[in-house]
This record gives C-alpha cells, structure tokens and sequence, in this order.
C-alpha cells in the first residue's frame, strides 16, 4: 500500500534526524488522494494532479516538491513508481532571503514585548525571549524547550535540538546576567526541571503562542510583516545573529575557516554549507566576497 511506503520512508528519514512534521501531514494527503484513485504506486499524473489543488505556486511547488523527493525513495526499490516532473517550478528547496535586523529594530521589539502582556512576569517573559534568540541565535524551538538547571556556569545546555544533537552554548557575560535575573524572578517555588519560559498560567510556552506575541509586538515595533519578502520574523533573529557573527569574522583564510567552523558548531549545524549560506544574506558580505574573488582574479593571493 502507499500509504505503507510513506511510513516507511518517514522512518527511515526521522532515523537520520529530520522531524518532518509538515511533509508527513502532504504525503498522508498525497497518499489518500490516489489511493481514493485506485493509485497503489506514485503516479505522476496523480501528484500533478493533487499538486494543483493547492491555491497558490508556492503550495502547488511544495507538495509536489514532497513527493518529488518521496518517489526517488521508493523508486529505487520499486521501479513502478513515477517520478513526477517538476510542474509548477523548482524541485529542490530554494532558501528565501532572510530578513536581517538592524539593532535599532531589535531593540524596538524587545520594548515593544515588556509593553504586552496581562502580568509584569508574561511581559519580562517575551522580552527576555527575544532577547536571548538575537544575542545567542538559538532555535525557537530549542529556546521554548530550556529548562532551569540547562543554565551552567559554561553556559546553556541545548538538550536532543534539531538532529538530535546536544551542545553548549556560551554566553556574553552580559547577556549572562541579564538571563540570571530573569531566571531569579521567574523561579519562586518552580523545580531544576521545570521550562524556564512560560505563559500566564504557568503551561509551557507553545510555539503557537510565541508567534502570535511576535506578530503583536513587531506590528507595534513597526517591522515590516507583510507578505512581501523579505520580512521579519522570529527566526530571522538566529539569521541576524550569524550574519552578524560572519560580519565580525577576522581577516585571514585559516582564520576565516576556523571561524566558520566554530559558528557551524555554535548554531548547532549539521552541515557546514549551512552556515555558508549566510555569506550571501547582506551587501557587506557580498562586498567583501566580490573584492576577494577580483584580487584573486587579478593576481592577488592576500
């Protein structure tokens, strides 16, 4: 059955550490939809098909994207299955351009979070939140999951993050500080392992709940949050984060190296072009890439 083969497939990637919480909700639907059709294998007709039931491109190119990837899985045990063409544009994943703070706008939105909220703790709450993404670029999701006792003296401990992996993560010693507060207002009776951020009436902070505050406060803040791209978001303080870190990086090839290689460990990276990526997200890198590559060009090995 198909439906079969996608929880196999699932599996076997969620073996390798990817939690494909969006691409198991579209393969189900793909799978249901040609089965409804009689389908037992991937038919590219079919994708096509449910693919364009999507209202806009950029839906239609991610499901079929989906089953894109899912069918050159199973065709290489199964040559039944059709390999679809890509129809409505690109087949591989195309990063969007992050949107990158300035530290005015950083701080705009960190006045903006202590300005909501129904108790002065929900308010510290959020503002040490979105403090702590832009000055560590931590992941949401590894913010929402820190616990009391993940605060060391080395640092912050990033338990089972994505790719399950576990890292420590430095901190400013201002930073340090100001998260030591937070943390002894936020205690009063809770236990080591109770989450440090949490709402009102004293339930984990849901991811849910953590966007809906960040739509609240950018709005008020005056950022930019429209459809157009690019257009700032939660995550966009990790990208602003390592743009800024890659800004600040030491002239020097090995020093360069050594530097990229330290980011990719702290951003908790499982692949190093993932952190080169960021190379490409400002006019001043890209400046000062376009200037090494024409002294490069003209002879120059400095």
């Amino acid at each position: 059955m198909l439906i079969d083969a996608v929880q196999s497939y699932l599996a076997l990637r969620r073996a390798c550490g990817f939690k494909l919480r969006y691409q198991e909700y579209r393969l189900r639907r793909f799978a249901q939809f040609s089965m409804a059709r009689g389908k037992t294998h991937v038919c590219s007709e079919t994708a096509i098909e449910w693919a364009a039931l999507a209202r806009s491109i950029e839906q239609r190119t991610r499901r079929l994207r989906d089953v894109i990837q899912f069918a050159r899985h199973v065709r290489a045990e199964n040559p039944l299955h059709e390999l679809p063409r890509a129809a409505f544009g690109r087949s591989s994943w195309r990063r969007p351009t992050p949107y990158i703070y300035a530290r005015e706008e950083i701080e705009r939105l960190i006045r903006s979070a202590r300005e909501h909220g129904c108790s002065d703790l929900q308010k510290d709450t959020y503002g040490t939140l979105f403090a702590l993404i832009a000055c560590t670029g931590l992941r949401v999701s590894e913010a929402l999951q820190l616990r009391l006792s993940d605060l060391t003296l080395d640092g912050l401990v990033i338990r089972s993050s994505k790719f399950r992996k576990t890292r420590l993560v430095p901190l400013h010693d201002s930073t340090r500080a100001a998260f030591e507060r937070f943390i002894e207002r936020r205690r009063g009776c809770a236990q080591a392992d109770d989450p440090v951020f949490v709402s009102s009436t004293g339930f984990p902070l849901t991811l849910w709940e953590v966007e809906y505050m960040f739509h609240v406060t950018a709005t008020k803040a005056g950022l930019p949050r429209g459809p157009s791209r690019p257009r700032a978001t939660l995550h966009a303080l990790r990208h602003t984060f390592a743009v800024r870190a890659l800004e600040s990086c030491p002239d020097g090839r090995d020093r360069i190296t050594q530097h990229m290689v330290a980011l990719s460990t702290y951003l908790g990276h499982a692949k190093l072009a993932s952190t080169y990526w960021y190379l490409e997200a400002t006019p001043l890198l890209m400046r000062d890439i376009a200037e090494r590559v024409e002294r490069f060009a003209t002879g120059e090995r400095s």
